[in-house]
């Protein structure tokens, strides 16, 4: 049956006056997602968006069959080592959520401290669960129903008798904070209704620091709780005033301090707070000069040790110095810092785990993340190098909680490769296999990943990496998906998923183009991809959609990607809509001026230094010239467009996407009916659904209307189109 025709949204005057400038905004009523009409319309967009793509029902349900049986039945995690208890994660056969377990970590008839989980590394991992272990936490335990389900923290107790969890149920990440006692399995009374990411202990597991967001979604506060006491008797530790920073919190590994952390996109400040003291008031560890990030890790050692700070004072792609536990409660400033690392402008140095003998460098160079491990006597030296062992792979630091560890869990994953887990030694660099995914029926040997650098118009060589079904020739006869995100210096690793060999063994080529504005390239790459650069990564994607044409078929391109990556899919459709087949923009931020002139809107003060402010004149004229919303593809040359978005999220809100398509359709009504807007009315998270299978069967949906634009149905070129 022909679907219905799409939602038409009413238009409504409403203008924008900036700079001398008059913006009409005729959807800006679809801002207000408290009201009837604008959630019926937004209801009326799902339903189109299901009769629209209800023909694709069987194919996304043979997608999700297949998606899913790559997953394992049973499968557990790589342990991380407490003091007394090994623990890790497992998931059982047709579980969405995982379930924490833990066992005694001494074998008593040796008489020494092992992993006991570690006799149970084969060449995958298995469910080995045992009468013995005990449930931490079965996370899918605290599903109320609602649709969504997000565990935001869950930490144990330097004494290892309580659990400390942070549980959303909305998909708006506000999450509520219990206590658990891990010996009767039960919560304790204490609950805290509202809290955000992060938290840390005191060593006398008595007391609990966790961090509070604003209106703005912005973490802004630290508070301390104590177990046992009024909620409404807990203590702030540090607020920050400033909107443009957020506050971070975290317990050292060496468990003597906790760190709070206060970042904006170019600026931070560290402080610390004894958690032996846990009523002392936070010290700063080097103060805060605009333009100077810097991290801290704690070393321990005579007289409270001392601290290693990546940063990047006069050092782009940053340099690790060392500096004193700050001493008094009015902190010390950057003067008392030692250089023990210069810069190397070839590596990005991003982080530093500290151990009882050695350091763990975490960097990224030619585009690649890896790490390096190096002695605490030799920080300058050139110690050892750990890199994937897959082709487009990276390598990370695993959980490993054990301060006192002579070898690390080194986590080494790829696009088509399920991963692998190496046990490293610190000294030599040695490593051995722990273990490895389970992905029944899946051969990795199937497929071909390769990295290959494209020129973007200004001379840059942009990464690429593509992967493919091995019997998939690069001869311009296959279809391709492309993928990019490009913002915040953040980099979306490779990793197995499950969904992704639906899409290769059908012969599309995946391409993950590694634009400016994330980090693959360092500092300079995201330096180069914000602001007044910001245009560079729209260009890039463009760039490598017109030099991948002839590798794969030009005519048979789809682009996707999430967040930011929505925002670049709405600027690449707006600047050569008859580049693309089709065009996915998942939680797409394009509304980019409107929304970063409202600083009661979440993430927009703190984002100012990420795309520019618009009370600014020369901001505000870079920004508008590739806005979206702003900028409207011309009608008649227009791919396929899905689009998605969800009430609860709070990171890209629900309106932006609305008025864009509202837009869309009405400037070009003959297209119309090839966008699509799936929008999560109900509890819904801005990545998508929870739940492992949940999401696959989002995966299935995804893929089953790509699939449909790619290899079932053909457009028609515009005259005098060049390829």
């Amino acid at each position: 049956m022909k679907p219905p025709a799409p939602p038409v949204a009413a238009r409504r005057p409403h203008t924008h006056r900036e700079h001398g400038l008059v913006r009409h905004d005729p959807y800006a009523w679809l801002h207000d997602v408290t009201s009837p009409e604008v959630l019926a319309h937004l209801a009326a967009e799902r339903a189109y968006y299901d009769a629209a793509s209800a023909h694709l029902h069987s194919q996304v349900v043979g997608l999700a069959s297949e998606m899913v049986s790559r997953v394992p039945t049973d499968e557990r995690s790589p342990s991380w080592e407490r003091s007394r208890f090994s623990y890790y994660t497992e998931h059982s056969a047709g579980s969405e959520y995982a379930v924490i377990r833990r066992r005694i970590r001494s074998d008593k008839s040796h008489g020494e401290t092992k992993s006991v989980a570690d006799q149970d590394f084969t060449d995958v991992f298995r469910s080995g669960a045992s009468l013995d272990d005990e449930v931490v936490l079965d996370v899918g335990s605290l599903d109320t129903g609602s649709g969504h389900l997000e565990l935001g923290l869950a930490l144990v107790s330097p004494d290892e008798r309580l659990l400390a969890h942070a549980v959303d149920t909305t998909g708006d990440e506000v999450y509520r904070l219990r206590f658990r006692d891990l010996g009767t399995g039960e919560d304790l009374p204490d609950e805290v209704p509202r809290c955000y990411y992060g938290g840390a202990w005191s060593a006398d597991s008595g007391e609990f620091f966790y961090t509070v967001h604003d209106d703005a979604y912005r973490p802004h506060q630290v508070w301390r709780h104590r177990l046992g006491s009024d909620v409404a008797d807990d203590v702030l530790v540090l607020s920050e005033p400033d909107e443009a920073f957020e506050l971070h919190l975290r317990t050292s590994r060496s468990g003597e301090l906790v760190v709070i952390l206060s970042e904006s996109r170019t600026t931070s400040e560290t402080w610390v707070v004894e958690t032996s003291d846990p009523a002392g008031a936070p010290r700063s560890v080097g103060g805060r000069r605009p333009g100077v990030v810097y991290r801290a890790e704690h070393v321990r050692g005579p007289g409270g040790g001392h601290l290693l700070l990546v940063t990047d004072a006069g050092a782009e792609e940053f340099r690790l110095v060392r500096a004193p536990v700050p001493a008094t409660a009015t902190g010390q400033d950057h003067t008392s810092w030692v250089e023990v690392r210069g810069e190397d402008p070839a590596e990005r140095l991003e982080r530093v785990d500290a151990f009882a003998g050695h350091v763990v460098l975490s960097l990224r160079t030619h585009a690649e993340h890896r790490l390096r491990l190096l002695p605490h006597d030799d920080l300058a030296g050139p110690g050892v190098v750990v890199a994937s062992g897959f082709a487009g792979g990276a390598v990370h630091l695993d959980r490993c909680t054990d301060y006192d560890a002579t070898s690390i869990t080194v986590h080494d994953r790829a696009h088509v490769e399920p991963s692998r887990w190496l046990d490293v030694d610190l000294a030599s660099g040695e490593r051995r296999q722990l273990g490895r995914q389970q992905a029944p029926g899946h051969d990795p040997g199937r497929y071909v990943t390769e990295r290959r650098h494209l020129p973007s118009p200004d001379g840059t060589l942009v990464p690429v990496t593509l992967v493919r079904h091995r019997d998939t020739p690069l001869d311009g006869t296959a279809p391709a998906l492309l993928y990019a995100y490009g913002a915040y210096e953040y980099v979306f690793e490779p990793e197995f998923d499950p969904a992704l060999p639906s899409l290769l063994d059908r012969g599309v080529v995946f391409a993950h183009v590694h634009v400016r504005g994330g980090g693959e390239g360092g500092r300079r790459w995201w330096l180069e991809g914000r602001l007044a650069a910001k245009q560079h990564s729209f260009t890039d994607h463009l760039a490598v959609a017109d030099a991948l044409d002839g590798l794969v078929d030009g005519r048979r391109l789809a682009t996707r990607g999430l967040s930011a990556g929505g925002l670049l899919q709405g600027a690449v459709l707006s600047q050569r809509p008859e580049r693309w087949r089709a065009v996915v923009a998942e939680v797409p931020f394009v509304d980019v001026v409107t929304t970063m002139l409202d600083a009661s809107v979440p993430l927009t003060v703190n984002e100012w230094e990420e795309w520019g402010d618009p009370r600014r004149r020369e901001d505000h004229a870079w920004m508008l010239a590739w806005s979206p919303y702003d900028n409207l593809p011309p009608a008649g040359s227009r791919p396929d467009l899905l689009v998605t978005g969800a009430l609860h999220d709070p990171r890209v809100l629900v309106h932006e996407p609305a008025k864009w398509v509202a837009a869309l359709r009405e400037s070009d009504p003959a297209w119309g009916p090839r966008c699509l807007f799936r929008c999560e009315v109900g509890a819904g998270a801005h990545s998508g659904p929870s739940g492992r299978l949940a999401h696959l069967h989002y995966e299935a949906e995804v893929y089953a209307w790509v699939l449909d634009k790619l290899l079932h149905e053909t457009r028609a070129e515009p005259e005098g189109t060049l390829r």
